[in-house]
């Protein structure tokens, strides 16, 4: 229990501090290296995150079926089942070193268009590099899965928040010294190798696993069961590669690295901006589960779901609202001049999120339901319609366009498709959670009109003076909103931990 409540707090610490590294560390990141640099590295990381499907959804099921197995206290077929996955990780290694180098040779022809001939020479290099890092990271990334296995999770999370704080120090030294997109990549590298071998040798030192391998491990209907819990999070995986990562590509093959350099910076907003979401869903997984488990009425889950629902609106609502009225102060400010065309692009994205992002405990109810074949199907079929959209739309309006192209997928997939299937065939009442999103809306609408109209005539040249109309922004609105948007649960939920801090004090 010490090791879950130790370990929530350190993730929830880890996502404050890549929050807070990443929003500081950039501005310095993308003006030492320049928008080129930049946009060759968000270039290569992009595609080398396409060949991390090959993980096929194996992390999870080792995990799943380790916990199993330790709660058999079946240590033999454990160790059993870890030389099995890793002889199936290397071979996914090796694979993924091929095709790699299959894609290194193909450099010229993907982008000769786009890039000069020293772009396409770093290109080259820095993929090997990240090719044969991710090509050593299959076999030994079932060590990582081994450990939250086994619910050691003070020991994975310390060591990524070092990581987290040495990464960018790091990187700030090499920046200075005078390298750029090929030294970052080194630095990534170096990193997760030592983060790797840190995992295994907790593995056989601390937990005293052992890894077998005989001809008798090999339990065919086994590994037939662990390939279709596997199939559906490769599935998910695939989706998520062609929503967050086929645009960089795109606009690789038909724009240039400035191009991707723009869009990079959008996606870097929008990781923060869903980072909120995930957060707060994540507190109310078990509660649902467990009510969905127990068969409680429908009646009972749409509640929860529109209770939560509220919940991370009034958080996404306010971030959706400042951003749409000082984002774009905010990216001249912080990323510079150069990045302005990042605000739209990000912007295409923020809006249509919101509506996923407040519902994201349907995924949990899916899930408990036995119901998520439809939604990953129906997934990959739209994220591939927006894939063929967005590379016309990348030919004629560039990041943009590949934006338009995510925004139609979310619209109609995740938006349109799944709340009528969430209220036709899971029983949610979404009608209800509709007319409840609805109420709260008026005053971030009115509210995002009248920022808008009042920056159109008071111009902001510091960030002394940015700060301080976003703090009156801020101020007014949850002003309002506590009043006229909150209901008494809600204003409740915010009081607590503050009036529980005041009676310690005392």
């Amino acid at each position: 229990m010490n090791q879950i409540k130790v370990g929530a707090f350190l993730s929830y610490l880890i996502i404050g501090l890549n929050n807070i590294i990443g929003l500081l560390y950039t501005p310095f990141m993308l003006r030492m290296m320049g928008q080129t640099e930049y946009g060759l590295y968000s270039l290569v990381v992009s595609v080398v995150a396409y060949l991390t499907v090959f993980d096929l959804g194996f992390g999870n099921a080792i995990v799943r079926y380790t916990a199993k197995m330790r709660a058999e206290n079946n240590k033999e077929k454990q160790y059993e089942m870890f030389g099995i996955f890793l002889l199936l990780y290397s071979f996914i290694g090796f694979i993924t070193f091929c095709i790699g180098f299959i894609i290194i040779g193909h450099v010229n022809t993907l982008f000769k268009v786009t890039m000069s001939v020293e772009e396409m020479d770093k290109v080259r290099i820095m993929l090997m590099l990240m090719i044969c890092n991710l090509a050593f990271t299959f076999p030994m990334s079932i060590f990582g899965s081994i450990i939250t296995a086994y619910e050691n999770f003070v020991f994975q999370k310390l060591v990524n928040l070092v990581r987290i704080i040495l990464n960018p120090v790091v990187m700030i030294i090499m920046l200075l010294i005078g390298y750029r997109a090929i030294g970052m990549v080194v630095v990534v590298t170096i990193f997760n190798v030592l983060t790797l071998l840190m995992n295994a040798w907790f593995c056989f030192y601390k937990l005293k696993i052992k890894i077998r391998l005989r001809k008798s491990s090999f339990d065919w209907p086994f590994l037939k069961e662990i390939s279709i819990y596997s199939f559906w999070i490769f599935l998910n995986a695939i989706i998520d590669r062609i929503y967050w990562d086929s645009g960089q590509f795109i606009l690789g093959m038909f724009t240039g690295v400035s191009v991707i350099a723009v869009y990079a910076v959008a996606l870097q907003l929008v990781n923060i901006y869903k980072g909120f979401s995930t957060a707060i869903s994540g507190l109310f997984l078990p509660r649902v589960t467990a009510m969905v488990t127990n068969n409680e009425g429908n009646d009972k889950i749409s509640e929860l779901f529109i209770r939560i629902g509220r919940i991370q609106y009034i958080i996404l609502a306010f971030i959706l609202s400042g951003f749409i009225v000082f984002g774009r102060v905010f990216i001249r400010f912080w990323a510079g001049p150069d990045y302005a065309q990042s605000y739209y692009i990000a912007l295409l994205l923020f809006i249509p999120l919101l509506i996923p992002l407040i519902q994201n405990i349907g995924i949990t109810v899916l899930q408990a339901k036995n119901k998520m074949k439809f939604r990953s199907i129906l997934y990959l079929v739209v994220s591939i319609c927006s894939l063929g959209i967005s590379v016309p739309l990348a030919k004629l309006y560039g990041g943009i366009g590949c934006a338009l192209g995510t925004a139609f997928a979310l619209v109609i997939g995740q938006i349109i498709i799944m709340n009528i299937y969430y209220h036709k065939r899971v029983g949610l009442d979404m009608i209800a959670f509709w007319k409840e999103i609805g109420k709260m809306s008026v005053i971030p609408i009115v509210l995002s009109l009248l920022g808008c109209l009042l920056l159109y005539y008071v111009q902001l040249d510091s960030w002394g003076m940015f700060v301080l109309i976003v703090f009156v922004f801020s101020v007014v609105y949850i002003f309002l909103f506590w009043f006229k948007g909150m209901n008494q649960y809600e204003r409740d939920l915010f009081m607590k931990p503050i009036q529980k801090m005041q009676k310690k004090n005392i």
